[in-house]
């Protein structure tokens, strides 16, 4: 694969991810900000905070629903024409949103995200495409490294964005919270070009198209016939219920807790984003090469548990960025190690299959968890973190628990 085709499938990681950083604090902003017009003047914490667990799931749930299909359509019709697909829904989805924050309409929104969210499918399309092009395990890692790359720099990206020109002390008159949605229209556009133009697929036997809706469900069924990665799925749940969880809601009780706006709550995302960058870029291959993928997973649960111990116990809200800078920084190395062992456990005919099987654990464990996060936080703003706690417990129990076979402890070997 080309320098340029490489770059063009980071790209559009990049702008995947760029809207989950630009987009959380400013949805933070319209649903808990009682100045916003979403909302009526008088609504409580508690219906702020239902409402953000909603806008915030629909995303997530509608992206379970069309992830598996378009990463299973990437094989059949090619990684080309799925990544278009995705990108000109996300075209749409952020022009529908844009439409919603002119008319203040809080289910315009919904809808928006929710185009957005189906078509969310990129980044197990580009992490399939990089495995079509991956020599050998180590290539493999180094391409699921580059792909972690491109998801931190989005995250990286999309605070600054939003913060820059949603923030009126910083271009004045000319900011909005629509202004950073037209950016985004702008990077799609760019990322469509990019695609067209320098990324070609490889030559692989395709079947011919046919459209099945069931197929969403049946590519999940799928997994009771792949043991291995059963047992590799059912401890990638409790990663990203540790995950996502901390994710979604780090925003939200900032927010609720010291009263961070959307500056703020943009500078959280960039944290996080600096954090992935500097330890998928340079320590994922150096790490897996001096310890056992079964180790790094479980010093992840373990990082993650005392990161969230000490973020919910800081007095203020400075002390706050360390445990989510330590929180991130880790799992930019535990998450591609995960990807790998996925990646290894199917034949190479499969690969979009796979791929797709562990974004839809991440989207449905997310829309679950901020729809259940959204009423916790409604009785405690540190419910959803006890939960992250308690995942990183459970999670190194089913490590240890469920992947004993042979099969599984050659695969997590360094």
């Amino acid at each position: 694969m080309s320098a340029p085709a490489k770059f063009s499938l980071l790209f559009i990681v990049f702008v995947d991810l760029l809207g989950q950083g630009l987009v959380f604090p400013i949805i933070n902003a319209l649903i808990m900000d009682p100045g916003s017009t979403f909302l009526p003047h008088d609504a409580t914490d508690a219906t702020r905070h239902l409402n953000y667990g909603l806008v915030i799931g629909v995303f997530f749930l509608m992206w379970f629903l069309g992830a598996p299909y378009i990463a299973k359509l990437s094989d059949v019709i090619g990684r080309k024409n799925a990544i278009l697909i995705c990108l000109f829904g996300a075209f749409a989805g952020y022009a529908l949103t844009i439409v919603a924050l002119y008319y203040s309409s809080l289910w315009m929104l919904i809808i928006g995200r929710g185009i957005t969210g189906f078509t969310a499918g990129n980044q197990p399309i580009a992490q399939a495409a990089m495995i079509d092009v991956s020599v050998d395990d180590s290539d493999r890692a180094r391409n699921m490294g580059y792909i972690i790359t491109g998801v931190s720099f989005g995250l990286v990206g999309g605070p600054i964005i939003g913060g820059f020109l949603s923030d009126p002390a910083i271009i004045g008159a000319a900011a909005s919270l629509a202004l950073p949605f037209y950016a985004a229209l702008v990077l799609v556009l760019v990322a469509i070009i990019l695609i067209v133009v320098f990324f070609r697929d490889t030559d692989r036997q395709r079947q011919p198209f046919a459209f099945r809706p069931a197929e969403i469900f049946e590519l999940l069924w799928r997994i009771r016939s792949y043991p291995v990665v059963m047992r590799l799925a059912a401890v990638l749940v409790l990663f990203h219920v540790a995950n996502v969880t901390f994710y979604i809601f780090v925003d939200n009780y900032l927010t609720s807790r010291f009263g961070y706006g959307t500056l703020g709550g943009s500078m959280v995302m960039l944290t996080i984003g600096v954090a992935l960058a500097i330890s998928s870029t340079f320590l994922v291959v150096p790490v897996q090469k001096r310890m056992d993928k079964q180790t790094i997973l479980a010093l992840t649960f373990l990082v993650w548990g005392l990161s969230t111990i000490v973020f919910i116990a800081s007095p203020a809200a400075v002390l706050c960025f360390l445990p989510v800078f330590t929180f991130y920084f880790i799992f930019g190395v535990g998450y591609p190690t995960f990807l790998g062992l996925f990646a290894a456990s199917v034949g190479d005919e499969e690969q979009g299959w796979v791929m797709g099987i562990t974004t839809a654990v991440f989207t449905l464990v997310a829309g679950l968890m901020s729809l259940l996060g959204g009423d916790l936080m409604s009785i405690d703003i540190r419910a959803p973190f006890y939960i992250v706690i308690a995942g990183t417990v459970v999670g190194v129990a089913l490590l240890y628990g469920l992947w004993r076979s042979p099969l599984i402890r050659e695969m997590t070997r360094c």
